[in-house]
C-alpha cells in the first residue's frame, strides 16, 4: 500500500462518514456547485440565489465546513465561502478508493 493511503480503521471511517453525509443532500450540493461557479461567495448572496434564509443556510454550510468542502473568510460582517478543492477532491481520490480495493489495485 502507498504510503498517502489511509489506513481503514474506525477513524478512518468515521472521518469519510462525516464527508459523505455531508455530501448526501441535494441543497448542500447545491450550496457546493454555487460556491465553485463563483469563487467565493458571501453567505448573504447565497441565501438570495437559492431563496432560503439564511438561518437554514448557515446549517448546511456548517455541515459542509465541518466536512471541509469548503472554507470561510470574514470580511467586515459578512462571511465569504470558498471551495476547499483538496478536501473535495479527496472523496474520490485513489485513496478513498484503496480502502475497497485490493491492495494490488492501488
Amino acid at each position: 500500500m502507498r504510503d498517502s493511503v489511509l489506513k481503514p480503521d474506525a477513524a478512518t471511517f468515521q472521518l469519510f462518514e462525516k464527508k459523505f453525509k455531508a455530501l448526501a443532500d441535494e441543497k448542500r450540493l447545491y450550496i457546493l456547485h454555487l460556491v465553485q461557479k463563483h469563487d467565493s461567495v458571501c453567505v448573504c448572496d447565497l441565501a438570495e440565489m437559492i431563496d432560503m434564509p439564511q438561518s437554514k443556510l448557515s446549517y448546511h454550510l456548517k455541515q459542509l465546513l465541518d466536512a471541509q468542502f469548503v472554507t470561510v473568510e470574514k470580511k467586515g460582517t459578512w462571511n465569504y465561502y470558498s471551495i476547499n478543492d483538496e478536501e473535495l477532491n479527496g472523496v474520490l481520490s485513489d485513496q478513498l478508493c484503496c480502502l475497497f480495493r485490493n491492495e494490488d489495485k492501488c
